[in-house]
Formats: C-alpha cells, sequence, structure tokens
C-alpha cells in the first residue's frame, strides 16, 4: 500500500499517535546472533519514519530485548532461539545506523527468564511503567508499529496493541521477518490485518 491510500487518521478521531520501533537491535542484524534476512533494507525508512515523527512532535517508544543470559527462551533452556539479546552485551545494543532521538521512550522486554518477552507490552519503561500504562498515560491512541521481527515481536505486539483497544497501523516497508517456515512473514502481516491493524507504507503515512 502506497502513502496515497494509506488510512491517514485524524486526531479527533483517533487521539494522540506514537511511533514504535521494535528491536532493531545488533544480534537481529547481519553479524548478529539471529539476523532477520534483509533487515538492513528496513534502516532507511525507519530513519525516515523517525524523522517524520519527530517533525509531528510525535513520541517514540523503542523497545528492545533484555534477556538474561540464563532463560527458557534459549536453546541451553528448553527454548527455540540461540542467545540473543542479552542484557548488557554489544548484541542487545540497538543497530548504530538507527537514528533513535535523544527523548525516545525506551521499553525493555523479555529479562522474565521464563517468558519470551516477544510484546512490546510485556515490557517497561526506564521507570518501571508498563507500556500500556505509559501510552494511556500521554493519551496515546494510535500508535505506529515496525521494526523486527514481523513474524515474532512486531505480530505480538501488534496483537496485543489491539487488544488493549488501541488503533495499530504497521509500517511494512520498515519491517522484516525471521521466516522461520517460508511465508511466515507474510502470514503475520495477513493475520494482523484481519485481526484489525492497519497496513501502510512511506513516512506520509504518518499522522498526528
Amino acid at each position: 500500500m502506497d502513502a496515497s491510500s494509506a488510512p491517514q487518521p485524524s486526531p479527533s478521531a483517533s487521539g494522540r499517535a506514537a511511533l514504535l520501533i521494535v528491536d532493531v537491535q545488533r544480534d537481529f542484524c547481519p553479524g548478529g546472533a539471529l539476523p532477520a534476512p534483509g533487515c538492513l533494507r528496513i534502516i532507511a525508512p525507519l530513519n525516515a519514519y523517525l524523522a517524520r515523527a519527530r517533525a509531528l512532535r510525535m513520541p517514540v517508544y523503542a523497545s528492545r530485548d533484555w534477556h538474561p543470559a540464563v532463560t527458557t527462551h534459549f536453546k541451553a533452556y528448553g527454548g527455540p532461539w540461540p542467545p540473543h539479546c542479552v542484557q548488557g552485551t554489544e548484541g542487545a545494543e540497538f543497530h548504530p545506523s538507527l537514528e533513535l532521538p535523544p527523548d525516545t521512550i525506551v521499553v525493555s522486554k523479555g529479562d522474565d527468564p521464563e517468558r519470551p518477552g516477544y510484546s512490546a507490552f510485556e515490557g517497561r519503561t526506564p521507570d518501571g511503567r508498563p507500556l500500556a500504562d505509559d501510552l494511556r498515560h500521554r493519551g496515546i491512541a494510535h500508535l505506529y508499529v515496525a521494526g523486527l521481527t514481523t513474524d515474532y515481536c512486531v505480530r505480538q505486539t501488534v496483537l496485543d496493541g489491539l487488544a488493549a483497544g488501541l488503533r495499530v497501523t504497521v509500517l511494512t516497508d520498515a519491517v522484516a521477518a525471521i521466516d522461520a517456515r517460508p511465508g511466515d512473514g507474510e502470514q503475520a502481516l495477513a493475520e494482523m490485518s484481519a485481526k484489525g491493524a492497519a497496513l501502510a507504507s512511506g513516512a506520509d503515512s504518518l499522522a498526528a
């Protein structure tokens, strides 16, 4: 979908909007522990969305996996994935080419060793506030979501946002999938759309 056909929310219809960048961390990029194929193509669109959000004075959130070294999320402890985004490691850092503004609200998730923490709605802001509570506090009713990965953390974040009663738009030119099974990413987009998420692309899709 191009920007001209993308849904254009109005403040009166949707309340305040925010941009959420999901898990654009070194370990999900080339050279990392669990890279999403083709993920570097989304950096330029992400930065365009970030610039647009700054121009609109739109709050920006960035979630990150923040796993402990020992967690049931990792293969060695019964989970499906190799170790990645371990707290305090280089792999857990945001990708250096991602131009996050200084006032970005970082949401840390996956720090419970018994839970995978796919959804940003399982995370907390630096002051310990759950994401849903922080969004309500700021009057956010419409969430634009981009980042990694389409079939896991983006998907679950979007579904949880919809379940929380938010309007959610997935920025399709700024997501990439793991595709553990071929087609997982496309299937995730179809599921999110069927559940009520809008699909859009192009920085002009963002409206405050």
